[in-house]
């Protein structure tokens, strides 16, 4: 592509790189100059108009970002994704459902440093999404790029992109009192909204007696598609009351501890092929913390795995919530 000032006499065909107010018009920026427009610029007195030429192998912008948006969803269906129509080299790319997202950032990563002209940016990997959030832009910056750079980047970028769909469609979460003293309503109702937004149905309340036996039970009683449990003592070893409790269920732990703060004392693993998170007691909280990331990918049946929790530590230093017992600094 080749870019710069020419006369306006010989601008026809060409495409026009900054707008221009006339007497009774505006030419926008992108337009393929017309004979109208260069009799019009003519009339205001221009001699002289930046624009850009495309050459030999050159793709223009909107064609670009179409090709470059289908390589990275080649079935959207199938993603569970929607592509928005191409204007000024930028498509769109929303989400068609309630999920997580799915990003092979080495992909993305990949066709970004192919050439500074071709541009992918897309919500962070495993992001919680709504229907018809953005989920990634694709952006030509120039107004036409080399065939042969795109279609390294088409190749580079192929099917990078889908959204992993809530396969969990009920929960129950069983709540511990130390004391009695806990009515289990604060932890139900902050676990409902936390649900809700991934439409996910909540069982009824129930908080049992905080020992092993009393949880474990309730675990073997349930039938919902994943379990929580929230203990009304905080889970300090991996011998507690919640995780030994899954253990005499039947079940599987296969993690405890997160480098998340708020978060740092969850654990999960499974039972009878069903997920179960022993949540952290920053869970009554509706503040973002550990268990979200963890509760969402399993919702959507992803699977989390001790080198996953391993790599939450950069990023997972999150805000500060009034509800905890010690804050971080008084």
């Amino acid at each position: 592509m080749k870019f710069g000032p020419v006369a306006v006499c010989d601008a026809e065909s060409t495409i026009l790189a900054h707008s221009i107010a006339l007497t009774n018009k505006r030419l926008r920026k992108g337009r393929v100059i017309s004979n109208e427009d260069i009799a019009a610029m003519q009339v205001a007195g221009l001699t002289e108009v930046t624009v850009a030429r495309l050459e030999a192998g050159d793709v223009a912008e909107d064609d670009a970002a179409q090709q470059l948006a289908l390589a990275l969803v080649p079935d959207a269906g199938r993603a569970g994704l929607r592509l928005g129509k191409p204007a000024t080299g930028r498509v769109n790319i929303y989400a068609e459902g309630v999920g997580v997202v799915e990003v092979l950032a080495d992909r993305i990563n990949a066709l970004n440093a192919l050439h500074p002209m071709i541009t992918v940016a897309t919500v962070p990997k495993w992001q919680r999404v709504a229907q018809r959030n953005m989920v990634a832009t694709v952006k030509i910056i120039s107004y036409a790029v080399p065939q042969a750079a795109l279609d390294a980047a088409c190749l580079a970028g192929q099917s990078a992109l889908r959204l992993r769909p809530v396969s969990c469609r009920s929960a129950q979460l069983i709540q511990t009192s130390v004391d009695g003293a806990d009515t289990g309503q604060k932890g139900q109702a902050v676990t409902q909204d936390r649900l809700e937004r991934m439409n996910v149905q909540l069982g009824p309340m129930q908080v049992v007696r905080h020992n092993i036996a009393s949880v474990s039970q309730a675990l073997t009683a349930s039938d919902a598609d994943i379990l929580l449990i929230l203990t009304g003592s905080a889970t300090s070893d991996a011998l507690d009351v919640g995780p030994q409790a899954l253990r005499d269920a039947g079940g599987e732990v296969t993690h405890f501890g997160m480098p998340v703060d708020p978060g740092n004392l969850l654990f999960f693993g499974h039972l009878k092929g069903r997920p179960v998170i022993g949540l952290p007691g920053c869970a009554r909280s509706p503040a973002l913390n550990g268990a979200d990331w963890v509760l969402e990918r399993l919702l959507c049946g992803v699977p989390v795995t001790s080198l996953d929790i391993a790599g939450m530590g950069v990023g997972g230093l999150l805000k500060e919530i009034p509800q905890r017992g010690r804050l971080r600094e008084a």
